[in-house]
């Protein structure tokens, strides 16, 4: 990535803004693509290194406007398409929304893409898009199942994004994260309302359902995935899961916390939290033979040891006042 000029969309995010700063300690170039709004938020790159934000080339649009992400996109060679909406719940409220950001803003990127003759354009998938796993590992080549709204628009943009890489051979790879959680992660994860709501003094948590089982990735396991898709000539026209390899139940994670915060704690269930029962994604465990082959990526924060790893760094950061204070720990956050 060094001295290339680097487009980072939902680079006002939760993954976007670790990758933007990656990046940006990597030689790169980077135009950060963030939501316009009227207070001039820039999102969680507001609160960064001071250093790193004044390299940045901040452009705010809407990934819903073709002419605005032509802009934006105009004179970079790599692009990392990271907006989107991504809350399960919300999904459920207010589903039009999340086809128009999902899959017609990867359209609009990967159409300028195309016009523009850009290197790589990196489109983030989920893992949300396997539904309940029916083998495991899940490999790239399991089913897709539309779950939810959400997942359901993650799959139409996914293959927006790979019908572009096989009708006009726009160099497109398709990234497949699961589960990813680290410091300015959003409230509408378990992991950082756990962590919220102990921290905020709480001892009877509020949770939906416990079950199920995840594959949580640390943050810069997801990054350094990003980054590798990007440099592999291998990756275009792939889809690539990018996890931990290991499963644990949400309950289990908890108790994890829990321990980690040195707490005692209860759980109560709050039905607002559970989603529809045929909706529950019930069992995510990535497969990752396929981006330690194309890729050599290897997660530093795999198994159990490296899942306490990465909770504790979580953890510290939440703890900190400035940082918690941005959070509505007692709220569910939809």
């Amino acid at each position: 990535m060094k001295g290339k000029k680097v487009l980072v969309t939902g680079a006002d995010g939760f993954i976007g803004s670790h990758l933007t700063e990656a990046l940006v300690a990597h030689g790169a170039s980077v135009r950060a693509f963030v939501m316009y709004n009227s207070f001039n938020s820039w999102g969680w790159l507001d609160h960064g290194d001071p250093a790193i934000r004044g390299q940045l080339d901040v452009f705010a649009g809407d990934i819903r406007d073709p002419h605005g992400v032509r802009e934006a996109m105009t004179g970079c060679d790599v692009v990392f398409h990271l907006a989107a909406l991504i809350a399960i719940p919300y999904s459920y409220h207010s589903p039009a929304t999340y086809i128009e950001t999902n899959v017609s803003g990867t359209l609009n990127v990967v159409q300028a893409a195309r016009e523009l003759g850009v290197e790589r354009v990196v489109h983030t998938s989920t893992s949300e898009v396997y539904g309940t796993a029916r083998q495991v590992p899940i490999t790239e080549e399991h089913p897709l199942q539309g779950q939810s709204p959400y997942s359901a628009s993650k799959i139409g943009a996914d293959q927006m994004a790979l019908s572009f890489q096989r009708s006009f051979a726009t160099p497109v790879a398709v990234i497949r994260p699961f589960n990813t959680y680290g410091p300015r992660q959003s409230a509408r994860a378990v992991i950082p309302t756990v962590i919220a709501q102990i921290a905020s003094g709480a001892r009877r948590l509020r949770l939906g359902a416990l079950h199920p089982t995840r594959d949580f990735n640390f943050v810069a396991d997801t990054v350094a995935g990003f980054m590798r898709v990007a440099e592999c000539d291998a990756a275009v026209g792939e889809v690539i899961n990018v996890g931990s390899g290991f499963e644990i139940s949400i309950g289990d994670t908890v108790g994890l916390i829990a321990e980690l915060m040195g707490r005692e704690i209860e759980i109560d269930t709050d039905a607002q939290r559970l989603r529809p029962r045929d909706s529950e994604v019930e069992r995510l465990v990535a497969g990752t033979d396929k981006a330690a082959r194309l890729l050599n990526h290897a997660p530093l924060y795999a198994g159990r040891d490296g899942l306490c790893r990465g909770l504790e760094e979580t953890i510290a950061w939440f703890q900190e006042r400035h940082n918690l204070a941005r959070y509505k720990a007692d709220r569910y956050n939809l």
